[in-house]
């Protein structure tokens, strides 16, 4: 029997906010534990929580670019549990009227097409805080650091539309996209801002019915979630096949194994004992404010990607790649600001600039050369000054110093030389010192010709203009 996997994914994002959802407290990663704490995010008794309208902003924000309707009075609920990260014993989130819904995002998939993914709600709610499982800490204890209390998140609940693990990794790179796109999460999973669990079933190919779904959770990046669900549907599958039955649980990705281990069984909306929360009035959202928020939205990635192609007549895979993050695509078009050759600029972002970031692991906000350096550099070669392989030398100068590029190539005598005759004489002397290629090459063995080429550009040190060189060599040797 043929199988297919049917996913749905649950993200959270946490809200980059300065100040927590209910209280003052800062929401700084990386801060003392239990450092940014207070009454009301630790639950005293008697205290009152205030909602974070800069929150609520961008929690609109993303309903307006996954294309939800945005609800205009919305309430928050109590999500009752017991955990040691949980010091209230419950947790405040929306559950049965949340702020946005009924929305979608289109991914792209491997062969080129698009699919669209639907969004069901994305709801707010505040973050727990964080157990410490670490022997080298707390030997065989845990340790609880509530710093993570009451940080502000959004949960983006998809629709059962996802259905492989390529298409789950697909859809979060378009949702960390957007986050980062919107400036309301830097979507960085290994800190935590950005997490994922996923619910998971499978059923005979053709059929309408949902299987038992199980819940995986645990997953800290985008290829171990495809790999946890990679794992978790080929075991369903086994277990059906087997004879046996899938059970409803929640399991927890263990990277280092490469399995998902059971946790506890899976709960229903039922076991929290969801009731509206009685210290927060319900939330009312006007018309207006919802108008201004989209308003001030910034050009998104598939619209930005769009106009890069039309704009600057670049490829599609240019424009995708240029496009992957705000700051990259900022990059680049402050460049083209400075060079008009908007191929050129895309060649040398998508190769040395996205070289460097891969190699020192940093983003384009720490790269050294700025837009405006790196414009200069390739104004350079558009005007003959030096050559590409001349360029990438200079590239590589200006990346351990503030130097414009004109200051390096004059200061080590790097430009281009054009001076026709001078390198005339150096292919005359290369014919005369190499005749037995000479003879190759006038015998139709034409691929010696490169050897040629190399030889004038060592004897200039590749500063000789190579279209120069190419024409005085087929005259010379043609001759």
């Amino acid at each position: 029997m043929q199988y297919e996997a049917v996913i749905g994914l649950e993200v959270h994002a946490q809200l980059l906010t300065d100040s927590k959802i209910f209280c003052g407290c800062s929401t700084r990663f990386g801060a003392e534990p239990n450092s940014q704490t207070c009454p009301v995010c630790l639950g005293m008794p008697g205290v009152l929580p205030v909602l974070n309208e800069r929150a609520v902003e961008f929690a609109i924000r993303m309903g307006l670019a996954t294309n939800c309707s945005i609800a205009s009075f919305s309430r928050f609920a109590r999500k009752n549990y017991f955990y040691p990260d949980l010091p209230k014993g419950y947790q405040i989130s929306q559950y049965e009227l949340p702020l946005c819904s009924n929305g979608y995002v289109d991914i792209e998939l491997e062969d080129g097409t698009e699919k669209r993914i639907g969004i069901i709600r994305i709801h707010l709610e505040e973050d727990a805080g964080k157990s410490i499982h670490d022997p080298a800490l707390a030997g065989e204890d845990t340790l609880v650091d509530l710093n993570r209390c009451g940080v502000p998140l959004i949960e983006i609940v998809s629709a059962p539309d996802l259905r492989t693990p390529q298409e789950a990794y697909a859809y979060l790179v378009r949702l960390k996209q957007l986050v980062t796109y919107l400036g309301i999460c830097d979507g960085n999973m290994e800190e935590g801002s950005l997490r994922c669990d996923a619910n998971v079933s499978v059923r005979p190919v053709g059929s309408d019915t949902f299987g038992v779904k199980t819940e995986v959770k645990n997953m800290n990046s985008f290829r171990n979630v495809e790999r946890a669900l990679t794992y978790e549907i080929n075991r369903q599958i086994q277990v059906l096949e087997s004879g046996g039955k899938i059970v409803q649980e929640t399991l927890l990705w263990d990277a280092n194994e490469g399995i998902a281990r059971p946790m506890r069984s899976k709960e229903e909306a039922h076991d929290y004992r969801y009731f509206p929360e009685p210290d927060l009035v319900p939330l009312e959202v006007s018309e207006a404010w919802i108008e201004k928020i989209k308003a001030d939205l910034p050009e998104l990635p598939r619209a930005r990607k769009k106009r890069f192609v039309e704009q600057y007549k670049i490829p599609v895979y240019d424009a995708g790649v240029l496009t992957m993050t705000r700051e990259l695509a900022d990059y680049y078009e402050a460049i083209t600001q400075v060079c008009s050759d908007f191929k050129m600029v895309s060649n040398w972002v998508m190769g040395e600039v996205l070289r460097v970031l891969n190699e020192r692991k940093i983003d384009i906000a720490d790269f050294p050369i700025s837009p405006e350096r790196l414009g200069k550099l390739l104004n350079l070669i558009l005007n003959k000054t030096i050559s590409i392989n001349i360029a990438k030398t200079v590239f590589e100068e200006m990346l351990q110093s503030d130097a414009e590029p004109e200051a390096i190539v004059e200061e080590k005598g790097l430009a281009q030389v054009s001076d026709r005759g001078l390198i005339e004489e150096i292919v005359d002397k290369v014919i005369q010192e190499n005749p037995k290629q000479v003879e190759q090459y006038r015998g139709g063995k034409t691929k010696v010709f490169g050897y040629f080429v190399g030889q004038v550009m060592r004897a200039t040190r590749g500063k000789a203009n190579p279209a120069i060189v190419n024409e005085i060599l087929k005259e010379k040797l043609s001759g």
